[in-house]
């Protein structure tokens, strides 16, 4: 009998089909990324009825929606550096756990300072799960097949939004707005189990830091006779660092990462946050509201698959700048409704479809700019530079709105800033690509 051919890690993970274990890790991670969907969007489905409930203006739902984000920005800093020190799975079974259990806490509050803590810690959580199932994505993922993998890991988030709109609609006008959040702290809790279970850890971290480890994760996945004893990767010559994202050629890269999430994360809470506040003060029902925002991220999902697959065609800088450009012109148009859900509805998939699409493409490329060593620290940093427009986004919007400004102007500054995420990119697509030691590319070849 002919023994099995024996490669280095990195071509056991690159050059063979893709496996049940790689489909397990892919799976988990989107149903994190569903419940982090599902939490990040409930919160701006409730704000108008738990401003009813406690006699407060909606515009106060600014400051609890950019403490939210602002908690999103600190957890993908920290986790980010907890997953390339400690491991990626125990990074995601602490945020995981911090979101679920601060979720359940969010109906014990009874006043907006309260709620503001309570949305900050919870944050915290959400926004420290991205790096690590992002860098488990794209660490079990074949180089050639990274982004796509690692995108349509991320469609679980805006798929998780959409089913939290519908799943709303349904039960708080019969239980109340507690009981989405009880949902939505039950739904990850648990997930817990699976996650400690069957969750593997990245084999390409093992090697690069606890390599006494790999083998018998290996010998668990079946790859122990196909291994040769080798990583065949650089990264265990590269120390995760925040200075790391700067040196070798990547500052301009990193910049320009930081500067796309950074718009189109503005972008994408803005419209998750006050569609459903505005869809009220344009007339519209609660139910053509959710189905606004429901429609918002079915739009974002097919976007993201289909901008991806056109990315793979004819390169991803140039076809997400070019859905940013269009996305720019659909949230303009969304501010133009005068007061007709059909309107809304459409507007709001072509603004989900192109931009937010475009931005989930945006957050699958980032882990293919950085090796092992410096990939969830790449992802966390770049994430919270992104939260940094997202808080900008909801605050901005409830300044504007409780100054009066109209809805139509308001939309055109955001459409415009999509147009600046789209100047970003395309910039990025323009600067020679950095080649690695072992000779790949940044753009796809990075392990």
């Amino acid at each position: 009998m002919r023994a099995p051919q024996r490669m280095t890690l990195e071509s056991l993970i690159n050059v063979s089909p893709l496996s049940l274990p790689q489909f397990t890790v892919i799976g988990l991670c989107a149903l994190v990324a569903m419940v982090d969907g599902f939490d990040t969007q409930c919160i701006g489905l409730v704000a108008p009825e738990i401003a009813v409930a406690w006699n407060v203006s909606v515009a106060q739902f600014g400051l609890v929606f950019g403490a939210g984000l602002f908690g999103g920005l600190l957890g993908g800093m920290a986790f980010g550096a907890i997953a390339d020190r400690l491991g990626r799975k125990p990074a995601l079974l602490l945020a995981v756990c911090i979101f679920s259990a601060m979720t359940l806490l969010t109906p014990v509050c009874a006043a907006m300072t309260q709620l503001t803590a309570v949305r900050l810690l919870t944050g915290v959580g959400l926004g420290g799960a991205l790096p690590a199932i992002i860098s488990l994505t794209s660490e079990y993922a074949p180089y050639r097949l990274r982004a796509t993998l690692v995108a349509v890991m991320f469609c679980g988030f805006p798929l998780g939004a959409a089913l939290g709109g519908l799943i709303t609609a349904r039960v708080m006008p019969v239980y109340g707005w507690t009981s989405v959040f009880y949902l939505g702290g039950g739904a990850p809790l648990l997930l817990l189990l699976p996650l400690s279970l069957f969750l593997p850890e990245s084999a390409r971290f093992l090697a690069h830091r606890k390599p006494d480890r790999l083998e018998r994760l290996l010998r668990k996945l079946g790859w122990e006779e196909r291994w040769n004893g080798e990583s065949g990767s650089v990264a265990n010559r590269v120390r995760g660092s925040v200075r790391g994202l700067f040196s070798d050629g990547l500052a301009s890269r990193t910049v320009l990462l930081w500067a796309t999430l950074f718009c189109s994360l503005l972008l994408s809470y803005f419209l998750i946050n006050w569609i459903p506040v505005l869809a009220r003060h344009a007339g519209i029902q609660i139910q053509g509201a959710v189905i606004a925002v429901t429609m918002l991220n079915f739009g974002g999902l097919l976007g993201c698959l289909t901008i991806g697959q056109l990315s793979d065609r004819f390169g991803a800088t140039r076809v997400v700048g070019l859905a940013f450009v269009i996305g720019g012109v659909a949230v303009t148009c969304l501010g133009l409704n005068g007061g007709s859900s059909v309107q809304m509805v459409c507007t709001a998939f072509l603004a989900g479809f192109f931009s937010i699409g475009g931005q989930m493409c945006t957050v699958a490329l980032v882990p293919t700019f950085y090796n092992t060593g410096l990939r969830a620290t790449g992802v966390g940093w770049s994430m919270a530079a992104g939260r940094f427009g997202a808080i900008s986004g909801p605050i901005v919007g409830g300044a504007l709105l409780a100054a009066g400004l109209s809805a139509s102007i308001l939309f055109l500054i955001v459409g415009g800033v999509s147009l600046v995420a789209a100047m970003a990119m395309l910039t990025l697509g323009a600067i020679k690509p950095v080649t690695q030691p072992h000779g790949g590319s940044l753009d796809n070849t990075v392990t």
